[in-house]
């Protein structure tokens, strides 16, 4: 196997889609490009592509998927579980465990993000993004398991019945897998740099929550809303939200684990953001929007006072 087929992100950029899918890409262009993006490595589609031919994978799943019928539930599930079952139960070869844990340790995380990252992800034509899986708070122990699953995760039901809408039944689409150092976030959010509401190009919007992302990003908390104007970076509107819990890393545990925790009364009605890291933040937005030339959706992390960029991602509903 070449070293190739496991690429830090600082060797990556926008131009990387075919190996990296559309999240490597998009984080090897923005730690490249000075972005403050936690750093990791992508196991590129080419890895994926070499399991399925060692194992003889090609023609099966080319096989079952064609009787698959998008009308028919059954047959979609049934599909799925027979494709996902074969993934998972296969193992790598000894060589490729070894250099993703020998990358995983370069990190000097005990704690990585694994992410599935779809070849087709993020074109305007077949947006992969959402259809496919993500482990986070994965450990050593974990690491290898959830790289199948994240293979595993292009034939879930949901992710067939994707292909199937967009026609795309017959259409070879690979997946790369990002495993990212984890920010073990006080404060975290989602960013638009236009306002996905108004559609107003000259205002962006920022949400914050206390605790990790997953909290605002899957809607079990309202979060924190700014509205801030990019001629002048003034700050439109503050919206806070009443946040009682957060969703937080359970350190008692060694394997993927959160939990709720009750957030202490002193900050259940405070601001997320302060005026100055909201403004900082403004800064890394405005910036990320100019280098790509579109709208875009940032998900961002606050630890230790420290803003980074986690993910990157056109809007392409505007």
């Amino acid at each position: 196997m070449s070293k190739d087929h496991i690429i830090p992100f600082n060797k990556l950029t926008k131009d990387s889609v075919a190996e990296a899918g559309g999240k490597g890409a998009s984080l090897g262009e923005m730690i490249t490009n000075g972005f403050p993006v936690p750093d990791g490595f992508v196991i590129s589609a080419s890895v994926f592509n070499q399991f399925l031919v060692e194992n003889n994978l090609h023609f099966e799943i080319k096989k079952t998927l064609a009787g698959v019928k998008v009308n028919d539930v059954k047959s979609v599930e049934k599909a799925s579980k027979l494709i996902r079952g074969v993934i998972k139960k296969l193992n790598m070869s000894m060589e490729l465990e070894k250099k993703i844990l020998d990358n995983y340790k370069k990190l000097k995380s005990k704690f990585v993000a694994v992410r599935s990252s779809a070849t087709a992800e993020d074109s305007k034509a077949d947006s992969w993004a959402g259809e496919l899986d993500s482990y986070l708070d994965t450990t050593k122990d974990m690491l290898v398991e959830n790289v199948k699953n994240c293979w595993a995760s292009l034939f879930t039901p949901r992710a067939i019945f994707y292909r199937l809408e967009r026609g795309l039944k017959n259409k070879e689409v690979a997946v790369a897998v990002v495993i990212q150092k984890m920010i073990k976030s006080e404060v975290s959010g989602v960013a638009f740099s236009v306002h996905p509401i108004t559609k107003d190009r000259n205002q962006m919007v920022i949400e914050a929550g206390l605790g990790l992302g997953e909290a605002v990003v899957a809607g079990k908390i309202t979060p924190d809303t700014y509205v801030i104007d990019k001629n002048d970076n003034m700050i439109l509107d503050i919206n806070i939200s009443e946040q009682k819990k957060m969703i937080v890393r359970d350190v008692s545990k060694s394997k993927r684990a959160i939990k709720e925790a009750v957030v202490p009364k002193s900050k259940f009605d405070k601001q997320k953001l302060d005026g100055r890291k909201i403004m900082e933040l403004v800064e890394i937005i405005k910036k990320n929007e100019d280098h790509y030339g579109q709208p875009m959706d940032i998900e961002w992390a606050l630890e230790k006072g420290k803003l980074y960029v986690v993910q990157a991602r056109p809007i392409t509903t505007l």
